[in-house]
C-alpha cells in the first residue's frame, strides 16, 4: 500500500495486504485502489476470480465510506461483472459517495482494467455505527 494508506483501518487490513492492494487516493467520499492480478487470483477458466474483483471494489468502498472516527460498515453490496481479465493485468477501483442520509450511505465503485475498460460496477450501501476505530482496536 502507498503512503496514502496510513489510516489505522488500512494498516490493519490483512486481506488488502495479502491481495497486494495499493491505495492510490484516499479522501472522504472518494477512494482509488489498484490490484495487480496474479496467477493465484484466477479461477478454473484462467480469468480473474469474481470474488477478488469484489474484494477490490469493497476495499475502495470501505475507504470512501469511513469518513470520520466512527466505524462505517457495509450494509449490503451488489456487483455486475462486465469484462473478464487475466493474470498480468492491473485493476483499479474508484469509489465515489452518492449520498449520505443519517447513518446510511450509498457509494458507487467502478472497476477498470489498465486500458480503461470497465470490468465491473459495484454499488455499496453503508451503515455508520456508534463505535469508533479506537474502541474497535481495544475492545
Amino acid at each position: 500500500m502507498t503512503d496514502a494508506a496510513v489510516r489505522p483501518m488500512m494498516q490493519r487490513d490483512r486481506a488488502a495486504a495479502a491481495l497486494g492492494l495499493r491505495v492510490e487516493h484516499d479522501e472522504p467520499g472518494h477512494a482509488v485502489v489498484s490490484m495487480p492480478v496474479r496467477e493465484d487470483m484466477t479461477n478454473g477458466f484462467e480469468i480473474t476470480h469474481g470474488g477478488l474483483v469484489f474484494a477490490l471494489a469493497d476495499t475502495a468502498f470501505a475507504i470512501a465510506c469511513n469518513e470520520d472516527e466512527r466505524v462505517t460498515v457495509a450494509a449490503g453490496a451488489d456487483i455486475t461483472f462486465l469484462k473478464s481479465t487475466r493474470a498480468g493485468q492491473t485493476l483499479t477501483a474508484t469509489a465515489v459517495r452518492r449520498v449520505v442520509s443519517g447513518r446510511n450511505g450509498l457509494y458507487d465503485v467502478t472497476v477498470r482494467d489498465e486500458t480503461g475498460d470497465v470490468v465491473a460496477e459495484f454499488r455499496g450501501r453503508s451503515l455508520t455505527t456508534n463505535r469508533t476505530l479506537e474502541e474497535d482496536a481495544h475492545g
